[in-house]
């Protein structure tokens, strides 16, 4: 594969940036393709589009598959809601509630999540995702317990509305549209011990930045 082609599409399209080794490093040729071709006509970007999105779906478990398409369908539903009190609710700070966060990296919380509002702010929520999975749990620093454990980790005892103890990712932290919700499952009320436990966690994993 030459990469000169490309080079010449990010001199002349500044809104077109692509990491030229790793697309030569995937040796994928519908991506290939893709990437080759996006000047063409609109019939054919869509169809090189789906060949490559068939192949990625058809890579995948049933359960990823699933996931993909229900992250599929609420961005097509909720993309140009401002909040989620176009969807029929409203989010408060403290709520836990059940999130599409959408497509993700390695090591960033993706599609359908729970996660705690520790703030809201002109339509958008500071979230924080959370799990329930129990090794994840196991691996939270926790000062009494495990004072050994992994600091971007704290544990989050059994809370009302849920069924199981779960773990927050404190550096997964983020503001998103509140449309992402998916629906509001519990509460931590916000001047409780635990939920001020959670903000000065917060603010040392920040540096003081909070």
């Amino acid at each position: 594969m030459q990469g000169g082609w490309i080079y010449k599409r990010i001199l002349g399209n500044s809104f077109f940036i692509i990491n030229t080794v790793l697309v030569m490093k995937m040796k994928d040729e519908l991506l290939e393709e893709l990437l080759q071709n996006y000047r063409m006509d609109q019939k054919k970007l869509v169809q090189s589009y789906e060949r490559l999105i068939k192949k990625e779906l058809s890579s995948l478990s049933g359960k990823e598959v699933y996931q993909e398409l229900l992250s599929e369908v609420n961005y097509r539903i909720r993309r140009r809601y401002k909040s989620s009190e176009l969807v029929g609710f409203k989010v408060r700070t403290g709520d836990i509630c059940f999130i599409d966060f959408g497509k993700s990296y390695i090591n960033e919380a993706g599609y359908q999540h729970f996660g705690i509002v520790l703030n809201t702010y002109n339509s958008k929520i500071l979230v924080i995702p959370m799990s329930s999975n129990p090794s994840m749990y196991k691996q939270a620093y926790c000062e009494k317990e495990f004072p050994y454990g992994k600091k971007h980790l704290m544990r989050l005892e059994l809370v009302e509305g849920l069924e199981r103890k779960s773990v927050l990712f404190l550096n997964d932290l983020k503001f998103i549209n509140s449309a992402r919700v998916i629906g509001v499952k519990a509460h931590l009320n916000s001047s409780s011990v635990t939920f001020s436990e959670i903000r000065k966690r917060v603010r040392e994993m920040m540096g003081g930045l909070l």
